[in-house]
C-alpha cells in the first residue's frame, strides 16, 4: 500500500511549487477504490466514499504516516451503512488531536485557514485552484481603473482573496451564511486585505444579483459556483433547474470585456453542454461573448469524472 501511495503522490509532482493544498489519491484511478486523501500542508484528510478500503483504514493511516509524518489525519466516512451519502460524515483524528487539525496552508501569493473538523471540507475547495490562481492572473492582467470582482455563493472567499491579490478594487461575496463569510473576513485578514465597502453581503446569491442590476453595478469578474442544492427564506434553488437563469441574470451585470466562469459539481452535467448552455445565456446579453475554455478538475484529481464523489465542470466565458 506504501508503495502504490508514493506513486500517486510522485503524480502531483507539478503541484509541489505551486501550493501544499492537494489531492494526493483520487480513488481508484490512483489504486485506491472508493478512497481519497487529501493535504492540507501538515494536515491530511482520508475519506472513505465506499467499503472496499474501510476494513483497511488503520493500514491506510498507518502509510500516511509513514511517508509524510503528518500533524494530524482526520478520517470521515462518506456512506451510511445503507450505501447513501452521509452529509454529517463521522469524523475521527487518527493521528495528532483536535487543535491539530487546524492550520493554514498556501496556494500562489495566497494563504488559507483550514479546519478538517469543521465540515465535510475543510475550508479550501482544491479542485477549483486552478481557476483562483487564473482569476489573480486575469485581474493583475487588467489594470485599468478600479476593476471590480463577484463572487457568488462565495464560501470562504478563497476566490476574492486571489482577486485581490491580483488587483481588484473591490471583491464581493455573497453567501448565505454568516460564519462562512466570517471565515472569509479571517482569510482577507491572513493576506492583509483589508475590509472595503460592499465586498460581504449575507444572503442568496440571487437577491445580490437583482439588487445590483438595481443599482446599475458592473463587474468586469464574476464566479458562480452554487452547491447543487440550495435552501433560503422558502426558495429551494436547485442547480439543473435554476443555472442557466441566474448565468443570464448575471451577464445582465457583467462589464464588456470581463470575464465570467461558471462552474458545478452536478455529476449529471455533460460538459460540453454545459459550456454550450453557459455561452448561450450569456450570449443573450452580450453577443459577441465567446468560451475561453471547458476544463474539469485539476491533474491531482486523477480520473475526474469516473465517479461522482470527483466530477466537475467548469467553463469561462468572455464578454
Amino acid at each position: 500500500m506504501k508503495n502504490i501511495l508514493q506513486s500517486a503522490f510522485s503524480k502531483r509532482s507539478p503541484l509541489f511549487d505551486v501550493t501544499d493544498a492537494y489531492r494526493i489519491v483520487n480513488g481508484a484511478a490512483d489504486g485506491f477504490p472508493g478512497l481519497t486523501i487529501d493535504k492540507f500542508g501538515d494536515r491530511f484528510q482520508v475519506q472513505f466514499f465506499g467499503p472496499e478500503l474501510l476494513a483497511n483504514k488503520n493500514e491506510v493511516v498507518e502509510a500516511v504516516g509513514e511517508l509524510f509524518n503528518p500533524v494530524c489525519v482526520v478520517a470521515k466516512e462518506r456512506l451510511s451503512s445503507s450505501g447513501r451519502s452521509l452529509e454529517n460524515a463521522p469524523m475521527e483524528v487518527l493521528i495528532g488531536s483536535r487543535e491539530d487539525a487546524v492550520g493554514v496552508v498556501h496556494e500562489g501569493r495566497a494563504k488559507f485557514h483550514v479546519d478538517l473538523l469543521d465540515t465535510i471540507n475543510p475550508g479550501l475547495f482544491l479542485d477549483m485552484r486552478h481557476v483562483r490562481l487564473e482569476v489573480e492572473e486575469r485581474f493583475r492582467a487588467m489594470g485599468g481603473e478600479a476593476p471590480r470582482f463577484l463572487n457568488l455563493f462565495s464560501y470562504t472567499c478563497s476566490f476574492s482573496v486571489h482577486a485581490r491579490l491580483g488587483g481588484a478594487a473591490v471583491a464581493t461575496n455573497a453567501d448565505i451564511s454568516g460564519k462562512i463569510l466570517d471565515k472569509g473576513r479571517e482569510n482577507y485578514a491572513l493576506n492583509g486585505l483589508d475590509l472595503r465597502p460592499g465586498e460581504f453581503f449575507r444572503g442568496n446569491a440571487i437577491e445580490y444579483v437583482r439588487w445590483a442590476k438595481k443599482k446599475g453595478l458592473r463587474f468586469e469578474g464574476i464566479v458562480l459556483d452554487p452547491p447543487s442544492f440550495a435552501r433560503f427564506k422558502g426558495f429551494n434553488f436547485n442547480v439543473r433547474e435554476h443555472l442557466m437563469t441566474l448565468v443570464a441574470e448575471c451577464a445582465e451585470i457583467l462589464s464588456p470585456g470581463g470575464f465570467f466562469m461558471v462552474s458545478s459539481n452536478y455529476s449529471e452535467f455533460n460538459l460540453s453542454a454545459f459550456a454550450h448552455n453557459v455561452l448561450a445565456a450569456v450570449a443573450s446579453v452580450h453577443p459577441h461573448a465567446q468560451t475561453a475554455w471547458k476544463k474539469s478538475q485539476d491533474i491531482d484529481f486523477v480520473g475526474s469524472g469516473s465517479t461522482k464523489d470527483s466530477c466537475l465542470v467548469a467553463t469561462l466565458v468572455e464578454t
